[in-house]
């Protein structure tokens, strides 16, 4: 039997879809393994935001503290592991954003439990399955320690609907010990951007290094992505090169997307990019070489200079719109 403790990430005053996905897999967990499950909400004022979280009717602890109103990693895995034990929570869950895989080794180390990282499935036994070389192996896991700490793939799980039974219960933590935190809180430089999120998109247009630079990127590419409405991705090899910040980057250590469309441009198709694209439900991909590797994972693949198929598709997209 598990019970299970999710974190329940929230950015400005809104459960992004990563905390919906976790917090289905976590009930998933629970329900396989014989358990219940619960989610943990900290932050400074946050009355709100845990009450939303309580209307897709789950138990919400809520650690509220001034302490608490901007995330350092120590201070969130001191907490997490407070609530974790005081509620008898033997798992605990949260979305593999950049927070997540910031906070939940912490928490694991803190708890000496077992952890498995950017889970994809639940198994009926209570086994669970995570990708291993960049996808290309899928591999069961089983963790035996008592107490367990696990990550889930954004993209893996259906967010989670409302419903009804869900209650909130105030956590009284007590003060923080400054000796337990290395890290104090200077500024959050936040890109702004009036797309849509990368992770959350329903269609992503993706450059590689094909586009040759950020100019090309800006005039050739950035066209096509305002008139689908589209978030903007990058693979690596365009992210190191500067044509993009890293923040656009998709792939094994960039995001991990799964949109309903996703246009690969000037992309070869590396695997370390393909692991990070894979799931979308159609890709289209534009290369001048018939022999890229992103041809075999795409539902339709053309042959063609990007320099004029995707201003020919832009327009195309216009004329279509009017």
């Amino acid at each position: 039997m598990a019970n299970v403790l999710v974190i329940a990430e929230h950015q400005e005053a809104q459960l992004p879809k990563s905390t919906l996905v976790a917090l289905a897999a976590g009930k998933e967990y629970a329900a396989k393994t014989g358990g219940s499950c619960a989610a943990a909400v900290l932050g400074s004022n946050v009355g709100d935001i845990a009450k939303e979280v309580a209307s897709y009717g789950l138990k919400v602890y809520v650690a509220d503290s001034p302490a608490l109103e901007h995330y350092l990693a120590d201070l969130y895995a001191i907490a997490v592991t407070q609530i974790a034990e005081a509620k008898g929570a033997d798992t605990v869950m949260g979305a593999a954003t950049a927070q997540g895989k910031d906070l939940l080794p912490r928490v694991a180390a803190r708890r000496g439990a077992g952890m498995a990282s950017d889970i994809t499935a639940i198994n009926d036994d209570g086994t669970i399955q995570r990708p291993m070389y960049a996808g290309n192996v899928m591999a069961t896991v089983a963790i035996k320690s008592p107490t367990r700490v696990i990550s889930v793939r954004q993209t893996a799980f259906d967010p989670m609907a409302k419903s009804d039974g869900g209650g909130v219960e105030k956590i009284e933590l007590g003060p923080p010990d400054p000796k337990a935190c290395s890290m104090k809180f200077v500024a959050f430089d936040q890109t702004k951007s009036d797309r849509p999120p990368l992770t959350e998109a329903a269609i992503v247009v993706a450059g590689g290094r094909g586009l040759k630079s950020k100019e090309n990127f800006d005039n050739v590419l950035v066209p096509l992505v305002d008139i689908l409405g589209a978030a903007m991705g990058a693979t690596r090899a365009a992210v190191d090169a500067g044509f993009v910040p890293n923040d656009l980057q998709v792939g094994q250590t960039g995001k991990v997307v799964a949109p309903n469309l996703y246009i690969g441009a000037g992309i070869s198709g590396a695997i370390q990019h393909l692991a990070g694209m894979k799931d979308s439900k159609v890709i289209v991909a534009i290369n001048k070489d018939e022999e890229a590797p992103i041809f075999q994972v795409a539902d339709y693949g053309l042959v063609a200079d990007l320099f004029k198929a995707v201003p020919e598709m832009t327009e195309a997209i216009k004329k279509l719109k009017q």
